[in-house]
């Protein structure tokens, strides 16, 4: 995304109030976010916050950053705890009812499960492509986070459906462990 979508989406976020999400902005020095992540160290970040639901108490870290050095910026979604990302979006599309940051689900697991997690995906979710509304104000940041919230819990969902089936080139329905 264009540094300018990034600072007008940074923008909705810090004007909205959310009634089901508490929205914690964390600070910046210089256009970076000093000792959020070694991933993000030294790289221009437009904004970053850290997005709780209030009714289930789970939280993620939003970062608007130019996360390869060369003016393309993105939203990364980091887990609670900083040690995974769930999401590392730049793309963004214009489709019939607004502008929409487009995200496609792409294990890489190295256990030799992707294509199970990817047909998991697909099969429960309706599509490894998924489509979220940039919000055009403040009033639809909450919707914004819930379509993310989403994301980020389907992505869980998918990477370890292979812990929950037993998945061999015999039975490709899987088998309940």
């Amino acid at each position: 995304m264009e540094k300018e979508q990034a600072i007008f989406l940074s923008q909705c976020i810090d004007e909205s109030i959310p009634s089901t999400y508490e929205i914690n902005k964390l600070d910046t020095k210089s256009g970076t976010l000093p000792r959020f992540h070694q991933w993000t160290n030294g790289k221009p970040v437009i904004a970053g916050y850290k997005v709780t639901k209030l009714d289930s108490e789970t939280s993620y870290y939003l970062i608007f950053i130019d996360w390869h050095r060369n003016d393309n910026y993105y939203l990364v979604v980091y887990s609670h705890d900083k040690s995974t990302t769930f999401a590392e979006i730049r793309q963004i599309e214009e489709l019939e009812n607004g502008l929409h940051l487009v995200w496609k689900y792409i294990p890489l697991k190295r256990d030799g499960k992707n294509d199970q997690r990817k047909s998991y995906f697909k099969q429960t979710f309706g599509s490894t492509t998924i489509q979220i509304m940039i919000p055009q104000s403040k009033l639809q940041v909450e919707t914004f986070f819930d379509q993310l919230f989403r994301l980020c819990q389907n992505r869980v969902k998918a990477d370890k459906i292979v812990d929950v089936f037993d998945f061999d080139k015999r039975n490709t329905k899987g088998v309940l462990k």
